[in-house]
């Protein structure tokens, strides 16, 4: 992970009271990873409910207009995630206003039978991960935080988690040890609680007490390799909020590569200054793999790489020590993201694209709180890798699943090229001479312009998601703008039922 600066500018047209709705919904889901995981509830499953009870903890204010629609999924063999899958009909019928300030139970007006969607097969078990060891350097305070997106995607996947732990880093500049060590029961209580959980985790200590951020980052080499077993084939160097989103599709990534020969597979940042900065390097929040011949190399060089590098980032440590001791270059995988561009990354959302790796998800974005994946994700326990998937629904409205729901009213979806990435993040640091005038060609292009969220584009974002009886409902919310009442959009998505096979006769 590079610690490198960054100016984040924040812009968002909401009114106050919108503005404490969603901080009331993020400060819900940075509850402690102890209370986060979510009990299934009977509310919201029934297609055209009478009472929205379960409204009444998103802290609107009424009256807003609403709209509902029940999904259900229907996995199918020859089905393919397209970039956009184009339906003729509406996705909802007209909005009606509802006032929940007074009493839950309301008398919808208008309910749609429910929509199927046809989706590829989905996978009975968890993808096996065991040949895989993940590695973080964190503190204990940030890996407890982390245990909610951490759920979504490493539980039963018999893959390897090894986190170095320190208490936190404020300490004098005259001390000799460079960080407070966390404290033992902690790490055990904590261990003990995201084993129970599905996660095989083992938490140490820092190898030296000595050793500064970057060589706390760098030594996870040692402990995973260490660490490793039989039939372990790949280390991974991941960050604390690095967010894998399909743990099946970054499997058969890595199985196209030998891992008996020597391979550093990661990606380079979005931002083409970070990469003429930092050099041709994995940047360590998308995810860095060294294959274990490449880490049988690097582990026998390590105490020459930690005593010779002099940088104050982790990842470009262990870049230093694979280029000193090898040939091996970075392989770029485009589809694992570090996230070096700033403000709002809905193009990187709504893109129909499926990212291996997300990154900087938990802080940023226009209102400053970020982008909550591991809410976002929760549909995939209905549809697997339909996540992000889009829909556009007649000639202006495009559904992406678990982010946004836009509407375009000049001229609708017809005049976009969606196969190009809305630049809808502030521009990047211009690199003086560079051919990269957008600065994200190399890693996001194609792109095209930022539309006008008033006037050529109108979202509604994700606000909050749960699980239900037989599957997920969801929430995306537009606050007004004005003089105009906020709206909430809900899709509840379900599962087909299995075929069963009638008995012998």
């Amino acid at each position: 992970m590079l610690l490198r600066p960054a100016v984040i500018a924040s812009a968002c047209l909401v009114s106050l009271t919108s503005l404490v709705f969603i901080a009331r919904l993020y400060k819900r889901d940075n509850a402690s990873a102890s209370a986060w995981i979510p009990s299934f509830s009977r509310h919201g499953a029934e297609p055209c409910p009478d009472t929205l009870d379960w409204l009444l903890p998103l802290g609107l204010t009424y009256p807003v207009k609403y709209a509902r629609r029940d999904i259900v999924v229907n996995p199918t063999p020859k089905a393919k995630r397209l970039s956009v899958t184009k339906l003729a009909g509406p996705l909802f019928p007209d909005f009606q206003t509802i006032d929940l300030t007074d009493d839950t139970k309301v008398q919808l007006k208008q309910c749609q039978d429910p929509l199927v969607l046809d989706v590829p097969e989905l996978s009975k078990r968890p993808a096996n991960a065991s040949h895989i060891i993940f590695g973080i350097s964190t503190t204990l305070a940030r890996l407890d935080d982390s245990v909610p997106s951490l759920l979504r995607w490493l539980p039963n996947t018999h893959a390897k988690l090894l986190v170095i732990a320190i208490k936190d880093d404020d300490v004098p500049d005259e001390s000799k040890n460079r960080f407070h060590p966390a404290d033992n029961a902690d790490m055990s209580a904590l261990q003990t609680r995201m084993r129970k959980l599905g996660i095989d985790v083992t938490i140490v200590h820092p190898l030296s007490k000595h050793h500064f951020f970057s060589q706390r980052y760098f030594s996870l080499v040692r402990a995973m390799y260490d660490n490793r077993r039989l039939h372990t084939e790949w280390i991974c160097f991941v960050d604390d909020d690095t967010f894998f989103l399909s743990m099946p599709a970054l499997v058969e990534m890595l199985a196209k590569f030998n891992p008996q020969e020597q391979h550093y597979v990661g990606a380079l940042s979005e931002d083409w200054w970070s990469v003429t900065r930092y050099g041709m390097m994995g940047f360590g929040g998308a995810g860095v793999f060294l294959s274990i011949a490449l880490a049988e190399v690097v582990n026998s060089r390590y105490q020459d790489c930690q005593d010779r590098s002099h940088t104050s980032a982790g990842d470009i440590r262990l870049r230093e020590c694979i280029s000193w001791h090898t040939r091996t270059k970075l392989t770029n995988i485009l589809d694992l993201h570090q996230i070096d561009i700033h403000n709002d990354l809905s193009g990187i959302y709504e893109s129909g694209r499926l990212p291996l790796s997300l990154h900087h998800w938990k802080g940023g974005g226009p209102d400053g709180n970020g982008y909550p994946l591991h809410t976002m994700h929760l549909v995939a326990d209905v549809c697997g890798d339909c996540i992000l998937q889009r829909w556009q629904f007649g000639a202006d409205l495009l559904l992406t699943n678990g982010f946004s729901i836009a509407t375009y009213p000049k001229g609708g979806v017809k005049g976009l090229d969606l196969e190009k990435m809305e630049e809808t993040w502030d521009h990047p640091s211009i690199v003086e001479g560079s051919v990269n005038v957008n600065g994200v060609d190399h890693s996001l292009g194609p792109t095209r312009p930022k539309l006008n969220l008033t006037t050529e584009k109108i979202q509604y974002r994700l606000v909050d998601a749960a699980a239900v009886e037989g599957g997920v409902r969801q929430s995306y919310f537009r606050a007004g703008v004005d003089g105009n009442i906020d709206t909430l959009l809900e899709l509840v998505w379900t599962k087909a039922p299995e075929p069963t096979s009638e008995p012998p006769q």
